[in-house]
């Protein structure tokens, strides 16, 4: 029932939610039932694309695998959030994009020293993310810190519900992904920053960047860092999204162009953005940017959205 208060936030006015609600503890009961049976299933997925910017495949859960998903996620969040480095911040309560850029930027004063010595940046992406997680090792990982046979049975279950291609891959809509894609980089989150005694990491689901005033040393990191991920991982950093660069040139990460004393938007997210507010000049739409214009050196930005 906690779980089902927090899945219905923004979702009333949808039909396949108030199908479900009409006989809510009838539902409830039964996956209650199932879930104690072992006689549970998760069923198919919807598919549709959308362009966010790039084009995404989406798969949507019927609405009582999407409350299964909340309730796992409310009971696993909390203990697994306590085993994660502090320099991730995807999907996360309390971190998000603005406290990452902002860790961007307090990393880089400490690295340059006030701007007052070369801040090299290593970037890396990682291909396919989401499509690319092995099943078998995220179960692995799990059986780390989870015992319960029970638990294991039931994360199995929505594990292997869905494939890319076999035995990989996790679906983009389904709230239990964006945790268990943390818990799998979180292998590499403590090998970087505990093995390699990288210190100024900060990762955003498949974004990754180690800030150091040590170049050969980046250069000597970057393919250690490809043979953990591909070895333990069975993951792949994207090759044409690598590079190692100064700071004082500008180095793009999460939509922003960052430099030594501020940042400026990225092109193709201001293109985005006014196309955007030039096809719908509604109240909400316009905030939302502004809000985000707030987080970097975006006055002339402002000021052309002001005059639409």
């Amino acid at each position: 029932m906690e779980s089902w208060k927090e899945f219905l936030k923004r979702k009333r006015k949808r039909k396949d939610v108030q199908e479900f609600s009409l006989s809510l503890m009838d539902n409830i009961v039964q996956l209650h039932q199932d879930l104690t049976n072992h006689t549970y299933n998760h069923s198919p997925y919807q598919a549709f694309r959308i362009n966010d910017p790039k084009p995404r495949q989406i798969h949507k859960s019927i609405v009582r695998d999407r409350l299964l998903h909340h309730a796992i996620h409310r009971t696993l969040y909390p203990f697994f959030d306590r085993t994660f480095i502090g320099d991730s911040f995807s999907c996360r309560i309390g971190r998000g994009t603005h406290k990452a850029l902002n860790q961007f930027r307090q990393f880089g004063y400490k690295v340059s020293k006030n701007n007052t010595q070369t801040c090299w940046i290593l970037k890396c992406d990682i291909r396919k993310f989401f499509e690319n997680i092995n099943h078998e090792i995220l179960l692995s990982i799990l059986k780390k810190y989870i015992s319960d046979p029970n638990i294991i049975w039931l994360l199995e279950k929505v594990i292997k519900s869905f494939s890319s291609v076999s035995g990989r891959g996790l679906p983009l809509g389904n709230l239990t992904s964006q945790l268990f894609v943390n818990i799998y980089m979180n292998e590499f989150d403590q090998w970087i920053k505990h093995h390699m005694k990288a210190k100024h990491y900060i990762r955003y689901a498949d974004d990754f960047v180690i800030l150091s005033h040590d170049k050969p040393g980046l250069e000597e990191l970057l393919p250690k860092a490809g043979d953990f991920l591909s070895e333990t991982l069975k993951l792949d950093v994207h090759p044409d999204k690598v590079f190692i660069k100064t700071l004082a040139s500008g180095v793009d990460f999460l939509g922003w162009v960052h430099f030594s004393d501020h940042r400026v938007l990225r092109t193709t997210t201001k293109r985005r953005m006014f196309k955007r507010i030039k096809k719908n000049l509604a109240p909400e739409i316009l905030n939302s940017y502004l809000g985000l214009l707030k987080h970097g050196n975006t006055n002339k930005i402002k000021s052309v959205i002001k005059s639409f």
